[in-house]
Order: C-alpha cells, then sequence, then structure tokens
C-alpha cells in the first residue's frame, strides 16, 4: 500500500468524522462507548471525534509527515496497549504506526474498546489494504517487532519487566500545569478552564497544577473558571469533588472552594478529580529551573508568561499532530525499528 494511500484514507476518515454526530448510525456507538465508561460522556466523546475530524485534513496530514522519509518497506508488527482515561487516547499511535506503513496489534483499554474498532472499519471500507494491517487482542501479545504502551507508573514497571527486550516507547503517568501572571485577560481564563476540565481533567494534558505569583488574587480566576459550573451536576464528577472536600477537610488542609472544584497548595502535580494544586512562585527564571527538573512529570505547560515550550491557554486538549505525548517523536522510532 502506497502513502498516498494511507493519506488519503485518514483523510476521508477526517472528513467522516466530522459529520459523524449527524448519522443516526453512530448513536449506538456512542451509547454503547458511555455505557462502558461513565466517564465518556457523549459531548466528551464528540469533543474528541470533532479533534480527530479536525486534525485529520489532507494540509495537516502532510505537513505532519513531510519532515519524515517514509519509504515502501516491509511492514514491521508494533503492538500498542493502550490507556482507557479519555476516549480514544491511543488514536494517534494508532495512527502512526499506520501511516509510516506498519502494522497495528492493539490490546485496547477495556474503559474504551468500542469507539476504535467502530473508525477502524470505516478506515477499511475506504481502503481495504488496511485490513491486513489492523488486528485487535483481547488475549496475550504475541508476534510482533515493537511495542509502544501507555500507563500508569505502576504499570510501566510491568511493561518495562515484560517487553524491554522489544524496540518500546513506554509511557508513565503526566500531567499538565499552567503558569498565572495575575494579567490573564478573562477570554483566556475561559480557556484555561477548558484545560482542566474537558474530560473532567482525566487527561494527560488536562491542567491539574497552577503556578502563581505570591498575593495572587483569584477572583479574575475562579470567575473564568464559572463557564464549567455544571460539571457539578454529572454523579461522577459531585461523588469526587464531595469525598475529596470531606477528606480535605477531615485533615484540616485549607482549601479554595467555588463549590464545583477545589484548589489545594501542595507541590505535587497529580491532583483528583474536582481538585487543582497550586504553588507559588517568586521568579520566572526559579519557576524555568523547577520546570525543567520536572519535566518527566509535565505533559505541557500553558502560559503566556514566556516560558520554553509553553502552549497558549486552551489549547492543551487541542494538540497538533506533531505534539508527541512526553516529547518522544513517534514516527521517528517506527521508521528506525530494525
Amino acid at each position: 500500500m502506497q502513502l498516498n494511500q494511507r493519506i488519503n484514507a485518514f483523510v476521508e476518515l477526517g472528513k467522516f468524522l466530522g459529520k459523524i454526530e449527524f448519522e443516526n448510525e453512530f448513536e449506538s456507538i456512542l451509547r454503547k462507548a458511555e455505557a462502558e465508561n461513565g466517564w465518556f460522556t457523549q459531548e466528551n466523546i464528540k469533543f474528541a471525534l470533532k479533534n480527530w475530524g479536525d486534525a485529520l485534513s489532507k494540509e495537516n496530514l502532510q505537513r505532519w509527515i513531510s519532515k519524515y522519509k517514509i519509504e515502501d518497506i516491509e511492514p514491521k508488527t508494533v503492538a500498542i496497549i493502550m490507556a482507557g482515561n479519555i476516549p480514544l487516547v491511543g488514536f494517534h499511535d494508532f495512527l502512526s504506526v499506520l501511516i509510516s506503513g506498519n502494522k497495528v496489534l492493539a490490546k485496547l483499554s477495556s474503559n474504551d474498546k468500542t469507539l476504535l474498532p467502530f473508525l477502524s472499519e470505516y478506515l477499511i471500507s475506504v481502503e481495504p489494504e488496511f485490513k491486513n494491517y489492523i488486528e485487535f487482542t483481547d488475549g496475550k501479545l504475541e508476534n510482533f517487532d515493537a511495542i509502544i504502551a501507555t500507563g500508569s507508573n505502576n504499570t510501566a514497571r510491568y511493561f518495562e519487566y515484560y517487553f524491554g527486550k522489544y524496540p518500546n516507547i513506554i509511557r508513565k503517568n503526566r500531567n499538565s500545569a499552567a503558569i498565572l501572571t495575575g494579567n490573564e485577560t478573562e477570554e483566556e481564563l475561559k480557556n484555561l478552564a477548558d484545560d482542566i476540565f474537558t474530560y473532567f481533567g482525566l487527561g494527560c494534558r488536562n491542567v491539574s497544577k497552577l503556578y502563581i505569583p505570591e498575593n495572587y488574587d483569584f477572583e479574575a480566576f475562579f470567575k473564568g473558571m464559572f463557564s464549567w459550573k455544571e460539571i457539578i451536576h454529572n454523579h461522577k464528577y459531585i461523588n469526587n469533588y464531595d469525598y475529596n472536600k470531606a477528606v480535605y477537610l477531615m485533615d484540616s488542609f485549607p482549601l479554595l472552594d467555588n463549590e464545583f472544584m477545589l484548589l489545594k497548595e501542595d507541590t505535587a502535580f497529580s491532583s483528583p478529580i474536582s481538585v487543582v494544586f497550586y504553588e507559588k512562585y517568586n521568579s520566572f527564571e526559579d519557576l524555568s529551573k523547577e520546570l525543567e527538573e520536572q519535566s518527566e512529570n509535565i505533559q505541557c505547560v500553558v502560559s503566556k508568561a514566556g516560558i520554553n515550550n509553553e502552549i497558549p491557554f486552551g489549547k492543551a486538549q487541542n494538540p497538533e499532530l506533531w505534539d508527541y505525548a512526553d516529547g518522544i517523536d513517534t514516527v521517528e522510532f517506527l521508521l528506525k525499528l530494525p
């Protein structure tokens, strides 16, 4: 299968995703995915689908792969162990393996086992040769040449033990942070709310940690968050909010509370659902050093403070095709497979 065939097939998939919410056939898929995972609301699933529909344009795909020399090769089989924290979280790995001319052997998370097979069926209907390039398995992974695995810090140790002898990318826990100066506009803070609350904060690109200057006034911040006040009506979210609030209050931790989110001063990065940690900084120089030291824990930094590799407010959950998880170039890894 030629590269242009693969590109054209994904372009057609992108067009399909752009209109999929109007397809009656897909409503049953949405309901099934939501039933399997209570965090996968239809709004969150459609948000993920729209993002991929926008990303899979011919212009984006060609810009993405233009930096690589992708040749017709004997395809390798790449196993992908996918996470299930947000809808289609493993799609970029799936796309990267196929666009590079290799075969996918995917082990889906039990929390997200409906969406990708459905989209794969559409992809195969557009380009039937993909049928020999895509396989899903519930069993033991066998007969593969390389592996990409995503999980927690704990599961990563198991992945390294079992799959360390193969060429691999093994991803661990990461979280995202935002740097505030106090000069943000109302619109920027509303966009930051999207970075925090989209997918209920479950993604590695969700902001779970704030860096604020000394004597920061939270009034404007909470005003910006107000656009997401309805999130408290989700029963799973409010259960987490009530539980975390009770635990912190019993331990006498000081909290800031706007009745649908909690702010807690903490040096950690990974905050519980409904909670955002914050930490004060004295200078950008010191903060830059800390972020560099903590780089293995950080997925992305949202800011307009002039920090290296920062991204604009509101872009955390809208990465480009060339924005790689953990900063590891997946396509380059795949093209260098022996």
